[in-house]
């Protein structure tokens, strides 16, 4: 199995738990619990900034001492809305308890306190279209640099229909060159419609060093530390995944594959 691919350690309870240290990175952290009615889910914040995303269904929240309550609206990820997600600072704590069954992400990197914690989705989140044709996905910016709400997280989700193919032309941000680009480690939490199926994501540098073609199940998570990294659809199954990036510089600037740029160009 690929040191990129991270499957859940089981169906309940907390079943992801990537770390800087485990991923073997610096920056991104990303849980993920399932939970039934009446479970609870509590941390504490440490030196990390957190921002929860309740991917589907719903739970009360609070944190840093405020208490947001009951939460959610989207009993189904495929149902494609944007989600409840709470901004969570550093030196704090946060606790969610399910009031249906619930999945939700807690994703993390480096913070200083400061920040208020906030409810920041779904008011507030953007959606847009990509692509054209076998290129089309649709996309919810849950907290990309255009939100002034956290001091290093990037934080979107994609919607890639059957067939179709996303995070595409390939691309990377694996270098610390602002304004060129941007070095941003970064997490993939798949799921799949109908769950039973998988998809494919490429992990590859433009030398080759790095090059991991991935069979993604349902629930799992691929980590991409450097390089390019599209993924497919097959027929017949809708993929979403659910992004996590961080590093020195709070911004998404990339670099397409030269091979591939035309398309980028061509699609604009």
């Amino acid at each position: 199995m690929s040191k990129l691919l991270r499957r859940p350690t089981g169906t309940t309870g907390k079943v992801h738990d990537v770390t800087p240290a485990s991923a073997g990175w610096g920056y991104v952290g990303f849980g993920l619990y399932r939970l039934a009615a009446g479970e609870t889910a509590a941390e504490v914040t440490g030196e990390t900034e957190v921002i929860l995303v309740l991917v589907e269904g719903k739970a009360r929240v609070g944190a840093a001492g405020a208490d947001f309550g009951e939460l959610g609206e989207r009993m189904d990820v495929f149902e494609a809305t944007p989600p409840a997600a709470v901004y969570v600072p550093a030196g704090s704590d946060w606790t969610a308890t399910a009031t249906t069954a619930c999945t939700l992400a807690v994703c993390t990197a480096p913070g200083k306190p400061g920040r208020a914690a906030q409810v920041i989705g779904p008011l507030g989140i953007t959606t847009s279209t990509r692509g054209k044709g076998a290129n089309t996905r649709h996309v919810n910016a849950i907290a990309m640099e255009e939100r002034d709400v956290a001091d290093s997280l990037l934080v979107t989700e994609v919607f890639t229909p059957q067939g179709n193919w996303s995070s595409y032309p390939p691309h990377r941000h694996d270098e610390d060159d602002f304004p060129a680009m941007t070095y941003l480690e970064e997490t993939y939490y798949h799921r799949l419609k109908p769950a039973a199926g998988f998809a494919f994501q490429r992990v590859f540098t433009d030398d080759l060093s790095l090059d991991e073609t991935i069979s993604v199940a349902d629930h799992d998570v691929v980590l991409v530390p450097k390089g390019h990294h599209p993924c497919a659809a097959p027929y017949g199954f809708d993929l979403y995944y659910l992004n996590v990036m961080a590093g020195p510089l709070r911004k998404w600037r990339f670099a397409n594959h030269p091979d591939f740029d035309w398309i980028y160009q061509r699609d604009l």
